[in-house]
């Protein structure tokens, strides 16, 4: 096909994937989840002061990858609900798995963020206790 016929570099076509990547940023935005994962990442960001560093680039990276599997998440379903309409046992084990790759960066950015809070909030008990 002409798609896999290699073209010229173009100036116009990159500048112009920003516009693809926005479209597909306002469709992210139309699912319920993302509404969950702005709240966490609004909630995470204000507890940050104090952070090292280090801390606020592994708080930041772990947002990223929660952000980038729920938009991979929301892909895949509705590719799949457009290949096949219909229920059917293969398509909903790759919505499953693609669920189960949300929850596993879910559930990494919380363990995270436990690492990192927890040693500053036992740090603010102990000196408001002395």
């Amino acid at each position: 096909s002409n798609r896999d016929k290699p073209h010229p570099f173009s100036w116009h076509e990159r500048l112009h994937s920003f516009v693809y990547a926005g479209r597909g940023l306002k469709l992210l935005w139309r699912e319920h989840n993302t509404h969950i994962h702005l709240a966490a990442t609004i909630l995470v960001g204000g507890q940050g002061d104090g952070l090292t560093t280090i801390e606020w680039a592994a708080i930041v990276i772990v947002i990223g990858f929660v952000w980038v599997a729920e938009a991979l998440n929301t892909a895949i379903e509705r590719l799949c609900d457009h290949v096949e309409p219909q229920q059917h046992p293969s398509i909903a084990a790759v919505k499953d798995i693609a669920a189960a790759a949300v929850l596993i960066a879910a559930l990494t950015a919380a363990l995270t963020g436990i690492i990192i809070f927890v040693p500053h909030i036992i740090s603010c008990i102990a000196a408001w206790l002395s």
